[in-house]
């Protein structure tokens, strides 16, 4: 390999170094100031609309990495295959395990008349403005 061809390879790899920092520059930049716009908005659907924006971002941020800082863009496709369906599937059972989680809680709490989760439990009243034992010894000397 020549000098020049040597030199010309390393100005394109700092170039492109250059060009990723920078891509992830900025999409951090915008999930943190759509996090902070985020704090403002009170309308239940804008804020999950601006978290899912949030979440892309994310992955695009990931597959950045994964390609240039892990050097997966430069690998063979069946490299790549090995590492993609393996997450794929790890991403898919996280979710499947919530979603049954969730249903199971969903089922517990519907069905089971003896079972209720503590924070679905509502607090009783307490009348008057006595204390516990005031009440019962003034019941007692009535007697």
């Amino acid at each position: 390999m020549s000098q020049d061809t040597h030199a010309e390879n390393h100005h394109d790899v700092i170039a492109e170094i250059k060009k990723v920092t920078i891509i992830l520059s900025v999409l951090t930049i915008v999930e943190l100031v759509l996090g902070f716009w985020m704090i403002d908005i009170t309308s239940p659907s804008a804020r999950l609309a601006i978290k899912g924006v949030i979440v892309i971002l994310m992955m695009a941020k990931a597959f950045y990495i994964v390609a240039y800082f892990m050097h997966l863009k430069h690998e063979l496709k069946n490299l790549i295959m090995t590492i993609v369906v393996p997450l794929a599937l790890f991403i898919w059972f996280i979710i499947a395990f919530l979603a049954d989680g969730n249903s199971f809680r969903n089922l517990r709490n519907n069905y089971d008349r003896n079972f209720k989760e503590q924070s679905t439990i509502k607090a009783e009243k307490k009348e008057g403005h006595h204390g516990a034992g005031e009440g019962a010894a003034k019941e007692e000397a009535h007697h």
